[in-house]
């Protein structure tokens, strides 16, 4: 564990001094999500008047909750799409060396994984966050029914990001064009994930492939129970989708891992696929 925790912190530093230690980029870490929200609401914005949208939709009828379920789709959508980006960024440092030296070292290569989806993570979303929680807090959108719920919230949000940002390193390091699977995690994730629409107005195959991204059940937690005061009772099902998505995305981490090094040994190169 100790181990780890030194990789993490090393990783995280590096990740610091690389791309998140200019004003510029600090500012933009806040910029960019609340652009990407406002386009979205004021997008919506003028199908709200369309006849009988209230029964189909009901917070598609009050501008405040349609609001907080947009402000939670794109927070969440945050989180996992800053992860892709760092996988993304990772995939280059094959090209510059970097990783066949991290590959040489003693470090593990799990932790390794873990460490840059941890800390592209913190960097990237801590002042989302604590904006988010001042907006949710002053603007009366949270509805909790216990408050145990922000911890299972937090926990539902925080640790499937993680597994799924250790599993895109492991996907894109050794991937040959890790430009396709970027454009392919861009907008399809937050289309089929429920970010910007309720799944229940998607068609039955999309809401099929939506379930098997750890973001669209981390959206139904976090806005069940910070949004409509769900009980734990009520996001059974969802968690434990979500515990069975980190244990498969893990072991495929751990494959992947395991797979790559095992044929860069042998052929000298670092691309699996």
């Amino acid at each position: 564990m100790r181990h780890a925790l030194r990789v993490i912190a090393a990783e995280a530093l590096k990740q610091h001094r690389r791309s998140f230690g200019r004003p510029l980029v600090v500012s933009s870490m806040l910029l960019w999500p609340v652009l990407q929200l406002a386009a979205t609401y004021y997008t919506m914005l003028p199908v709200l008047d369309t006849p009988g949208i209230a029964s189909r939709w009901p917070d598609a009828a009050q501008p405040a909750r349609l609001l907080a379920f947009l402000a939670a789709g794109a927070f969440a959508y945050l989180f996992y799409f800053s992860l892709v980006q760092s996988a993304w960024h990772f995939s280059f440092e094959r090209i510059s060396g970097t990783i066949e030296l991290l590959f040489l070292s003693p470090a593990s290569r799990l932790a390794l994984v873990f460490a840059n989806g941890t800390g592209a993570l913190l960097q990237n979303t801590w002042l989302a966050g604590c904006f988010a929680v001042a907006a949710a807090g002053a603007g009366g959108a949270l509805h909790v029914a216990h408050p145990g719920m922000y911890a299972v919230a937090a926990l539902a949000l925080v640790v499937p990001a993680i597994v799924w940002g250790a599993f895109l390193n492991s996907l894109l390091v050794f991937s040959r064009d890790s430009a396709f699977l970027y454009t392919l995690l861009d907008d399809p994730l937050w289309f089929v994930s429920g970010v910007r629409l309720p799944l229940f107005a998607m068609p039955l195959l999309i809401k099929g492939i939506g379930l098997a991204f750890p973001l669209t059940s981390s959206l139904i937690v976090l806005r069940g129970a910070l949004l409509d005061a769900q009980p734990l009772s009520a996001l059974l099902e969802p968690l434990a989708l979500l515990t069975a998505l980190c244990a498969l995305l893990f072991a495929a981490t751990a494959a992947l891992l395991r797979i790559g090094e095992a044929r860069a040994q042998h052929t000298g190169s670092m691309q699996l696929y």
